[in-house]
C-alpha cells in the first residue's frame, strides 16, 4: 500500500502541465487510507441489521436497488466470488485507486437528520423583499403548479422526449411554450428553451456571426442591457475571436457606429425594456434594424416577457431574433436559477437555430403527433462543426412558464402586466409628487424605475431600505438606485417603498386606480387566441389537464430508464423537497451575501465534497449544463495558455468515440479538433495518439477524453495518454458524464487529469425535468483555479479574478436552487457509502450483461481485453439487419413491454446503449433483461422464417391500434396480446405509448411548430 502511495504521489508531483511542473494534488498528498468496498461493507454499512441508537430512516438502503442477498445472486451471475474482487477486475490496476473520501459524515445523515440540516442551512438565507430587478423578479407560481409539475416526479424524472411515442405529454407542454413565446415575439418560430438570459443572448451573437459564414466578425451590444448578459456574450466573443462593441445604439452615434461597421457587422443587441427600464421608441428601433440589415447582419431583441402582453411585439419592429427569460413567469427565482431562457428566429432562420424544437408530424396510423424537430441540426450531430454546443434545455421550467400562461390565459397574463405598470406607475407619481429626488429617463417604462437621490447616498438609503423595511434595491452609483415592481407586490409594499422614498405612505390616486400603459406602446393584436390557453383556470380544469399530460410519459415513476451515458438514477424525495422552500426558492442572485449566508455555506461543503470526490483543489458551480461545464473547463484551458505567454496552444485532441459535445464544446472554445482513432476492441489508439500528439507538440492545449469512455469501458491506457499529453505541453480534460463509475474508486485527479466536469443531473442525483435543468461544474487542479470564471454584480467562489475568464452563465452560481439535491444526496450517502453507488452502478450493469450476452452480440466485451463493461455496454444490432430488423425497432418494440428503450445509435449507430444505475432493484433489472430475451424470440422467429416481424415493425401499439378491427388485424401475422401483452406483468400494469410509431421526414418536410393541442389537428 505504502508502495503504491509513494509511485502515486511521485508520478503526479513529477508530470508536466503545460510544460510546467507542477505539485501533487491537496487530495492525494492526503491520501493516507483506501475505501473499503467489501460485500461485509456493503450489507453492514448500506443494510445495517442492527443501528442501535442511531436513526432508522437510513438512506443507503433506500438509494441502493439490490440487498445484500440480491448482491450474492448477481457475483454469481457475473463469476466474481465478493464485490471487491469483482471491482478489481473491472477496474484496471493502474486505475482502481480507492481512495478514501474525507467526507462528512462518513456513514451518511438519516433522511430526517438532513431535512433537520437544511432547514437549519435554509434559516442562514434571509428572504426580504427583493427589488432588484436586472432579469430576477418575484413571482407567484400557482399551487396547482408546483405541486403537479415542479413537485411531480412524473414530470420531473422524465429524461429528454427522445422517444416520442412515449413522451406525448411534455412534448405538448413544450408546444404550448413554443407558442407563448412565437405569439407574443411575433416571430414564427420559437425553440424549446435555453439555458438562461445571457446565454441566449450570446447564442444569439454566434449565430449572428454563422450567418455570415465566419466572414464578419464585429457584434454591437446596446449599452443599455443587463450587465450579466453583456459578460456572457464578452465570453463567448472573447474565445470565438470575434470583436465584441458596447454602443448607445439609441443615440446617433450608436447609429453611426453601426454605419462605421457595416463592412465586418454580423448584428447588433438591444433590450426592450432597457437594463434602466426605459422603453426605447419603435422609431428608435426600427432605425437599428433599418441599419443592420442593410449591412446583412441580424438583429436581436433581449425582451421582458411578460411586457410583451402589452407592449408591441418585436417582430414589429425589424427583429430577426427575440431571445429572454421566462423567470417571471411563475419560476421562483432561486438565487440564480434554473430558469427557462426564449428564443425565437424569422422562418428562414429556423435551420440554425440553437436547441431543441418541437414539431407536429404523424404517425404509423396518419394521426397527428409530436417529436423533436430538426434534430439534424443538433450538436451530437454535428460535431465540430457544430454553430452552438447546447446539449440540453429548461425543459422543466419552459413547462411550468407555460402553465403558468395556460393556467392564467392571455387576459389573466396582461392583468399581472397592467398591475405590474401601474404599481410602477403610482410610485413614479408619490416620488415626483413628495419628494426632491429625480426619476432618471424619459418618463415611459414598464416595470423599472431609476432614481437619482437627493440628500441622501445610495448606500443610506439601501442601508435604510433593508434594516427599516426589508427591502433590497439595486444600486446604480453612490447618488442612484434602481428598483423593479412585480406580480408580488402587495398594497403595503407599495406603502413602504412610497415611505422609504418620500417620507408619506400616501398612494396617489389610490391603489385601484393604476395609470394605464401609454398607448403609443400598445400592441394592437390579439395574443394567446389558442384554446388551450382559454380552457383551463379553473384548479380543477388545470389539474386534470397536468394529469392528462403526465399520463402520456415514460418516466422513473413508470419503469427503469437505461439510458447509456445518461444516468437516470433515483432522485430522492428527501433530496428534492428543499428546492421550493422560500429559503431557497425566494432569494435574488444579486442580494447582499450576509442575506445569502445559508446558500453560502452549502456551496461551500457542496464544493469541499466534489473537490474530494474529484481529487482537484477548486470547483466553480456556475456553468448550467455539461455543455457548459465541457465550455468553462475548455476556456480555463486557454485562458491558462494565453496567460503563460503560449496562445498558439489551439488544438485540442479528442478520442472518434466522444459525444458530440466535446468537439463542439471545443469549437466553441475556439480550439482547432483533432481526432484521435480507437481500436477495434474500443480502446484508444496510443499509437495514433502518440502520433497527433508529436505532430501538434507546438500547438497542443488538451487532450479530451471521456472516462469510463463512452463506449463504456475504463481504458487501460488512461494514464499513458494523460502522461503523453503532458509530454508535449498539453492539458487533460476529462468529461465526467460517466463519473457515476468513478465515486470512490478512482478520480479524474488520481489518473492525472487537470479539469474535469461533473453532470450533477447524473451522478449526483438532481433531475433530468425532461431535458433540464443540469448542472456542470467543473473542478480544478491549483494551477488552474485562479482561471474559474467571475461575474460582474455578485462574487463567485473564486475570490482571485486577476486572471479569471467571464462568466458562462447569466447567475454567479448559475443554476443555484437545484444545488440543495446533491449536496443531500452526498450527505445522505455519506464519505463511506457512496463509493457503493458507483461500485452497484457496475454490478448493475454487469449484471444485465452477462444475462444478455448469449442472446445479443455485446460490443467490446468477451474480449481478452475486456472481461466487464463499465457502467454502461453497447448492444450491437447490427447482425439483424440482413433480416430487416434495426435498433429502431427494437427501441420501439420495448415500449410495447413499458420501457423507455436505452440510448440509441450513440456512440455507435444501430446499437442500443445500457445503463441502468445502481438505484434499480433485482426485480426490475431481471423485468428488463426477460423484455430483451422475449424481443429477441421474435428477432428469432424472422431469422427462422416463422414471421415477417411486423410486430416489431409496427410497434409500438396504442390502444387505438388494438381497436381497429378484425380485417386489418388478419394480416398482420400476430394477435393484440402478442402485440400488447408479450409478457404477463404487463397486464397488471403497463404505461401506454398513445400514438404509433412517428413519422421523423414528414415531421422535418412538414415543420409546424405551434400548438392548439394535437387533437386540434386530427381533421
Amino acid at each position: 500500500m505504502a508502495g503504491m502511495l509513494r509511485t502515486l504521489l511521485k508520478s503526479s508531483a513529477a508530470r508536466h502541465c503545460g510544460g510546467r511542473p507542477v505539485r501533487a494534488f491537496p487530495a492525494l498528498r492526503r491520501f493516507v487510507s483506501t475505501a473499503d468496498i467489501s460485500s461485509a461493507k456493503y450489507s453492514a454499512s448500506c443494510f445495517p441489521s442492527t443501528v442501535g441508537l442511531r436513526d432508522l430512516d437510513t438512506f443507503p438502503r433506500r438509494h441502493l436497488g439490490p440487498r445484500p442477498e440480491d448482491v450474492s445472486e448477481m457475483l454469481k451471475v457475473v463469476e466474481a466470488p465478493d464485490i471487491e474482487t469483482f471491482v478489481s477486475n473491472a477496474l484496471p490496476p493502474k486505475v482502481l485507486v480507492k481512495r478514501a473520501l474525507n467526507i462528512d459524515p462518513p456513514q451518511g445523515l438519516s433522511e430526517s437528520a438532513m431535512l433537520r440540516k437544511l432547514k437549519e442551512i435554509a434559516s442562514k438565507n434571509k428572504v426580504l423583499r427583493s427589488y432588484i430587478g436586472k432579469g430576477y423578479y418575484g413571482t407567484h407560481m400557482p399551487a396547482v403548479i408546483q405541486r403537479n409539475i415542479m413537485e411531480n416526479p412524473a414530470w420531473y424524472t422524465s429524461y429528454t422526449p427522445y422517444q416520442a411515442e412515449v413522451s406525448q405529454g411534455r412534448l405538448e407542454a413544450l408546444l404550448t411554450f413554443q407558442t407563448v413565446i412565437v405569439d407574443l415575439t411575433g416571430l414564427p418560430v420559437a425553440n424549446a428553451s435555453l439555458l438562461d438570459e445571457g446565454t441566449a443572448a450570446a447564442e444569439a451573437m454566434i449565430m449572428s456571426f454563422h450567418h455570415t459564414r465566419g466572414k464578419k466578425r464585429t457584434f454591437i451590444v446596446d449599452k443599455n442591457t443587463h450587465e450579466q448578459t453583456i459578460a456572457v456574450i464578452k465570453s463567448r466573443a472573447n474565445t470565438l475571436g470575434l470583436n465584441l462593441v458596447v454602443a448607445d445604439l439609441l443615440s446617433p452615434e450608436g447609429i453611426s457606429t453601426l454605419k462605421a461597421s457595416a463592412k465586418d457587422l454580423c448584428g447588433a443587441l438591444v433590450s426592450y425594456p432597457g437594463d434602466n427600464g426605459e422603453i426605447p421608441r419603435i422609431t428608435a428601433l426600427q432605425q437599428i434594424a433599418d441599419t443592420v440589415h442593410d449591412s446583412k447582419g441580424l438583429f436581436a431583441v433581449d425582451a421582458d416577457l411578460l411586457s410583451l402582453t402589452l407592449m408591441h411585439p418585436p417582430s414589429t419592429f425589424g427583429a430577426d431574433i427575440a431571445l429572454g427569460s421566462a423567470q417571471r413567469f411563475g419560476v421562483p427565482m432561486g438565487f440564480g436559477g434554473p430558469h427557462a431562457a426564449f428564443f425565437a428566429v424569422r422562418e428562414e432562420l429556423k435551420r440554425k437555430m440553437p436547441g431543441r424544437l418541437v414539431g407536429i408530424s404523424t404517425d404509423r396510423l396518419g394521426k397527428p403527433a409530436l417529436r423533436l424537430a430538426l434534430q439534424t441540426r443538433e450538436q451530437h450531430i454535428r460535431r465540430e462543426k457544430a454553430t452552438s454546443n447546447i446539449c440540453t434545455a429548461q425543459a422543466l421550467l419552459a413547462n411550468v412558464a407555460a402553465a403558468y400562461a395556460v393556467y392564467h390565459g392571455p387576459e389573466g397574463l396582461r392583468d399581472i402586466a397592467r398591475r405590474v405598470h401601474g404599481l410602477a406607475a403610482l410610485l413614479a407619481r408619490a416620488v415626483e409628487k413628495n419628494s426632491s429626488h429625480k426619476l432618471l429617463g424619459d418618463g415611459i417604462y414598464f416595470d423599472t424605475l431609476r432614481i437619482q437621490l437627493s440628500g441622501e447616498s445610495a448606500d443610506q438609503l439601501m442601508n435604510r431600505a433593508v434594516n427599516t423595511y426589508g427591502i433590497n434595491l439595486f444600486k446604480v452609483n453612490d447618488s442612484t438606485v434602481q428598483l423593479s415592481l412585480d406580480e408580488t407586490v402587495t398594497e403595503k409594499d407599495l406603502a413602504d417603498l412610497a415611505e422609504l422614498f418620500t417620507g408619506n405612505r400616501e398612494i396617489p390616486d389610490g391603489v385601484t386606480d393604476f395609470p394605464e400603459f401609454p398607448p403609443e406602446w400598445q400592441r394592437k393584436d390579439s395574443i394567446l387566441t389558442n384554446s388551450v390557453f382559454h380552457e383551463h383556470h379553473s384548479e380543477t380544469a388545470m389539474l386534470r389537464f397536468l394529469y392528462s399530460l403526465q399520463q402520456k410519459d415514460i418516466a422513473l415513476t413508470t419503469s427503469m430508464i437505461s439510458l447509456g451515458s445518461c444516468t437516470m438514477k433515483l432522485n430522492g424525495t428527501v433530496e428534492m423537497l428543499p428546492i421550493t422552500w422560500p429559503e431557497f426558492a425566494d432569494l435574488h442572485p444579486f442580494v447582499p451575501r450576509d442575506q445569502a449566508q445559508g446558500y453560502l455555506q452549502l456551496i461551500d461543503e457542496l464544493e469541499h465534497d466534489l473537490q474530494q470526490i474529484t481529487g482537484f483543489a477548486k470547483t466553480t458551480l456556475m456553468p448550467n449544463s455539461g455543455a457548459q461545464g465541457e465550455y468553462t473547463g475548455l476556456s480555463v484551458i486557454r485562458q491558462y495558455h494565453h496567460h503563460r505567454g503560449e496562445p498558439q496552444r489551439n488544438v485540442v485532441l479528442i478520442p472518434v468515440s466522444a459525444h458530440g459535445t466535446n468537439p463542439a464544446s471545443a469549437a466553441m472554445a475556439g480550439f482547432k479538433v483533432v481526432p484521435v482513432k480507437c481500436l477495434e476492441n474500443g480502446s484508444l489508439d496510443m499509437a495514433d495518439m502518440e502520433k497527433q500528439a508529436k505532430k501538434n507538440k507546438d500547438n497542443l492545449a488538451a487532450f479530451m477524453i471521456t472516462y469510463p469512455t463512452t463506449y463504456g469501458l475504463f481504458e487501460p491506457g488512461i494514464r499513458d495518454a494523460i502522461d503523453l499529453t503532458h509530454k508535449y505541453g498539453g492539458q487533460v480534460y476529462m468529461d465526467g458524464a460517466n463519473m457515476n463509475a468513478q465515486v470512490g474508486l478512482t478520480s479524474p485527479a488520481d489518473l492525472g487529469a487537470d479539469v474535469c466536469h461533473l453532470n450533477l443531473h447524473k451522478t449526483f442525483c438532481i433531475p433530468h425535468g425532461g431535458g433540464g435543468p443540469g448542472v456542470g461544474p467543473i473542478c480544478v487542479a491549483e494551477h488552474l483555479k485562479g482561471f474559474l470564471p467571475k461575474h460582474p454584480l455578485a462574487e463567485t467562489s473564486n475570490h482571485d479574478t486577476t486572471n479569471a475568464i467571464d462568466p458562462v452563465s447569466s447567475g454567479p452560481f448559475g443554476s443555484a436552487s437545484v444545488l440543495p439535491i446533491s449536496y443531500a444526496y452526498i450527505k445522505l450517502m455519506g464519505g463511506e457509502n457512496i463509493p457503493f453507488s458507483s461500485v452497484t452502478a457496475i454490478l448493475n450493469a454487469n449484471y444485465m450483461l452477462y444475462r444478455l450476452k448469449d442472446a445479443y452480440k455485446i460490443q467490446f466485451i468477451g474480449s481478452d481485453d475486456f472481461k466487464y463493461c463499465g457502467h454502461e455496454f453497447i448492444l450491437d444490432l447490427r447482425p439483424f439487419k440482413k433480416y430487416h430488423i434495426e435498433a429502431i425497432d427494437v427501441a420501439k418494440r420495448l415500449q410495447d413491454y413499458g420501457f423507455h428503450a436505452p440510448t440509441m445509435a450513440f456512440p455507435i449507430p444501430d446499437t442500443l446503449m445500457v445503463e441502468p444505475t445502481e438505484s434499480e432493484n433485482l426485480d426490475e433489472l431481471n423485468r428488463f433483461v426477460d423484455s430483451l430475451l422475449s424481443i429477441r424470440e421474435e428477432i428469432r422467429a424472422v431469422e427462422e422464417g416463422k414471421s415477417e416481424g411486423l410486430v416489431l415493425k409496427n410497434s409500438p401499439h396504442p390502444i387505438e391500434d388494438l381497436l381497429q378491427d378484425d380485417t386489418v388485424w388478419s394480416k398482420r401475422g400476430y394477435t393484440r396480446e402478442q402485440a400488447a401483452y408479450p409478457l404477463p406483468y404487463l397486464k397488471n400494469f403497463k404505461t401506454w405509448p398513445t400514438v404509433s410509431r412517428v413519422d421523423d421526414v414528414y415531421g422535418d418536410t412538414h415543420l409546424l411548430c405551434t400548438c392548439p393541442p394535437v387533437s386540434a389537428y386530427a381533421e
